[in-house]
This record gives C-alpha cells, structure tokens and sequence, in this order.
C-alpha cells in the first residue's frame, strides 16, 4: 500500500499534514501521538526577528469555526533555528517552515537562511502578509507582486518551495498558475477568509484590527472549490487546507485533486483527529477499496 507523496524532490511518508498555526512547532501535539508519523508538521509562519502578535482580542468562536487574529506571533528565526527546529528534528518529524515576512526583502532573506539549515527540505511562503512597502497590501492579492516575489525567493532558495494562497481574490487559480511558472513546487490552498465580528455590547469590532480570519468546517466547501479549481489548472501537488475535521472530508479534497491534506482548526478540538484521519485513510485504501496506491484516489472527481 503506497501512501507516499512527492513534493519537488521531498518524498512524504503520507499525505496526512498539520497546518502552519496550528500545530504551534509540534511540540504540544506530541504528547498525544507521535509526531513523526504524519506526513509533515507546518510550523508556525516566521519572520526575522521574534513577533508579539496583536494586541486585543485574538479569537472567538463562530458558528462551525473561529475567528483568529494572531499576527503572527512568532520566536524569530534565530530561536527557531536553536531551540525549536532540534526538537522536531529529535522526533523525526519532516517540518516544513512557514514563511511570512512583511516585506519582499524579509521574506528573501528568511528562505536564504533556511536553504543553509540542516534538517529543513522544504519552505512554505505565507502570501497572505501585509507588504509594508506597498501600503500593506497583502502579497497574495496582486498578481504582479505575487508573482515577483515568488520568483526572487525561488532564486534564492534550494528548499522545496510550497507556496500558501490567500482565498480573497476573485480567481485563485491564476495565483497557482504564476506560482508554477515561475518554479514553486506545490501549492497549499487555502489561508483563511476574512471575516469580521462587531460587539454588539459597546458597537465596535469584536478584533482591534477589525478583520480576522475564518477557519474551521464552516469554510470547507470554499475551500474545497478553490483546490478543485487550482488543479484543473497546475501540474504541481497542490495540499488541500480548510475545514478538515474527519475522513471524509479529507477524501474530498483527494478527490477534488489534493496531493496532501492539512488539518488546521480541528487540532484544537481533537488533539489526534490527524492520527484518527491517517488510520481511516489506510483502512479505505486496504480494507475497503483494495487500493494499492494513493494515487489512485487523487483527483478521482475531475472531469
């Protein structure tokens, strides 16, 4: 039973990932199961120097999900490199470091450092950041931006080079398309939606930044239509992200295109729901299905 998947030149044991901000740097989840099991660890996003996040509310829930509004709180890269990537690496976890400066500069020389890691193979740039220099768009929501800056950071790095795409633009699958001409090797979709909740108590944006980002089941279907939507348009893997909560949500983004999954929200619910969904996915394939290989599953409902 063949459940590996290749990324560019990374080989995954299995398509089963948790998701960038969830997962924290894998240690907290690896008191419920071994790490090291699952296909890959998203760490959390990275700049340069140690992030505080946002003042303010940073959570609520909302009816199947949560509102988050983070900002990206972060160790640094320096700590990372010295305290957090060891432990990964001690568990013999596969983690792929997500990116996400505030500048195409910063985003440059994060990807250089960690080309010259040892233990990182792969990088996932976050293109849902705020580019300071051009009035705080996000990089992810011009094309033209978009696509300059995955180009230089591809020059810039030999890690396998996974790019994240924000969902709030109105084609994302010409985000996908420009990140595969200009060399990413896979793409992860999607980051979270916009959202906003008002205090209905004192009239005011419930979050100080007044927009936040939705997550969790309520976000599955848009999620799984725009992967749906990126693979009829790329070649390279694409790792399906929103909603994830079981099995079967899993194997509708398989069938919808998905190379890989990655569980976010649901981390936070059901600490070994990524174990549980790993379990389902060989049982199907062996038990029910006589599946010799996941191939066989992906893409399954494209026409």
């Amino acid at each position: 039973m063949e459940t590996t998947i290749k990324i560019g030149n990374l080989t995954l044991k299995n398509p089963i990932t948790l998701a960038s901000g969830t997962a924290s740097y894998g240690k907290e989840l690896s008191e419920f199961f071994d790490i090291s099991k699952l296909g890959a660890i998203f760490t959390k996003g990275l700049s340069i120097k140690p992030r505080p996040g946002n003042k303010g509310n940073r959570i609520i829930e909302t009816p199947s999900g949560i509102l988050n509004s983070i900002g990206l709180e972060n160790v640094g890269i320096e700590e990372f490199i010295e305290k957090k990537l060891p432990f990964l690496l001690s568990k013999k976890a596969e983690p792929i470091v997500n990116v996400a400066g505030n500048s195409e500069e910063e985003n440059i020389e994060l990807c250089s450092i960690l080309s010259q890691t040892e233990g990182i193979n792969a990088i996932e740039l976050n293109v849902s950041c705020p580019n300071v220099k051009e009035g705080g768009i996000a990089f992810g929501t011009d094309l033209k931006i978009f696509g300059q800056l995955v180009e230089k950071v591809r020059a810039k790095t030999k890690c396998v080079l996974i790019v994240k795409l924000s969902p709030n633009v109105t084609d994302i699958a010409s985000f996908a398309v420009r990140a595969q001409e200009v060399g990413a090797d896979g793409i992860s979709a999607v980051n979270t939606f916009l959202g906003m909740k008002i205090d209905t108590v004192k009239g005011i944006p419930h979050f100080k930044n007044k927009v936040a980002g939705l997550s969790g089941p309520a976000i599955k279907p848009l999620a799984l239509r725009a992967v749906y939507q990126i693979c009829e348009k790329v070649t390279i893997p694409v790792i399906g992200i929103g909603g994830i909560s079981n099995f079967n949500d899993a194997l509708e983004f398989f069938y919808a295109g998905a190379s890989a999954i990655s569980i976010g929200a649901m981390n936070m619910v059901n600490p070994t729901v990524s174990m549980e969904i790993l379990k389902s996915l060989e049982n199907y394939m062996l038990d029910n299905n006589n599946i010799s290989s996941i191939s066989e599953i992906i893409g399954k409902a494209q026409s």
